[in-house]
């Protein structure tokens, strides 16, 4: 049913259950999978104004990747690893459409409700807005 699924994380360790669901999407349906990171660019400020800082998020990012990386491989699927500089809703929205992807599986986080109106502005919100292809968020 899904032969391509994009896993956008942060890097962070609330992405663990997303990458785990994923994981067992991919195997299920031997799908190929994209793991995506973007590396939100600062407001204002152009990559080219700060190459070396970048440069370093960048490096960063791709060795996390790879790490992510290593239970798919095991598991004997296909795996590609983007890593681009940009808003994160607007790249992973633009990268569902260019690469044909069929499920985009992403952790989400609780919204508080006293912090009013907060939250509608998340990523995992504007994916699901603007994504033509199913999500699927984990919590």
């Amino acid at each position: 049913m899904f032969a391509h699924i994009l896993i956008p994380i942060d890097l962070s360790e609330r992405n663990t259950r997303a990458l785990q669901t994923a994981l067992a999407l991919a195997e299920q349906n031997r799908a190929r999978v994209t793991l995506l990171h973007v590396v939100q660019e600062v407001e204002g400020i152009r990559p080219r104004e700060m190459r070396p800082f970048y440069d370093r998020l960048l490096e960063t990012s791709r060795r996390r990747l790879a790490d992510a990386a290593r239970a798919f491989v095991v598991s004997g699927l296909s795996v590609r690893m983007r890593v681009v500089v940009g808003d994160p809703a607007r790249e992973i929205v633009r990268l569902t459409t260019g690469a044909r992807v069929d499920l985009v599986v992403m952790g989400s986080h609780k919204i508080n409700p006293a912090r009013s109106g907060r939250g509608w502005g998340t990523t995992s919100y504007k994916v699901g807005i603007f994504c033509q292809c199913p999500i699927l968020l984990v919590k």
